[in-house]
């Protein structure tokens, strides 16, 4: 006589879990190159460190790990799925839960933010911006832009510390143009998006 089983449990391992994030495919690519060159903070094995926001706004306090080699493409939509693995000691996480992951980029103690408005593109589509000069003509200065951080771009090259950045009347200014340099007036909203 055979006896049909009957599935009584299903076995999930809890104590270690796993983090699904969506990214777009552009993303992946730069989050592969910060890791190779070490603008990303790693653990001791070389994976990017992930925190958690909670449902409820708060920070989970065990830290992950990225694991870039459990990737999925999704071809329609151009994301990448890449998966976090996480300590869940008291199994405060749970299969199908909402979280929200940060990943945790290094610092760039040399980085140049300018705001988005004071660059344009030339014919060629190579970022610009016009800057003082010696004796207070204008310069045009063609730039490398890593990324956007709020309503500021990331220059890697071009620009150097001390550079005095014109941000008004760019339409009428002309490089070898004389200008009288005067400090900007930032509107509030975004002088508090600089300060994060």
């Amino acid at each position: 006589m055979q006896e049909n089983a009957t599935l009584l449990a299903t076995v999930q391992e809890l104590d270690r879990i796993y983090v699904d994030v969506v990214q777009a495919s552009s993303d992946v690519l730069r989050l592969r190159r910060d890791l190779a060159s070490g603008k990303l903070k790693t653990d001791g094995a070389g994976h990017a460190r992930v925190k958690l926001i909670l449902e409820d706004g708060s920070e989970y306090a065990q830290e992950g790990t990225l694991e870039l080699s459990d990737i999925t493409v999704s071809p329609t939509t151009s994301t990448v799925t890449v998966r976090a693995l996480f300590p869940n000691p008291n199994e405060e996480l749970l299969p199908g839960m909402f979280v929200r992951a940060r990943l945790e980029e290094g610092s760039t103690p040399d980085a140049i933010l300018v705001p988005q408005l004071a660059v344009t593109h030339n014919t060629k589509g190579e970022a610009t911006a016009m800057v003082v000069g010696k004796g207070n003509q204008a310069e045009l200065r063609i730039l490398q832009i890593d990324r956007a951080v709020g309503n500021q771009w990331l220059v890697s090259d071009g620009l150097k510390p001390g550079d005095r950045l014109i941000v008004d009347n760019l339409q009428k200014v002309r490089p070898g143009a004389p200008v009288k340099p005067v400090p900007a007036k930032l509107a509030p909203a975004f002088l508090a998006a600089s300060q994060h």
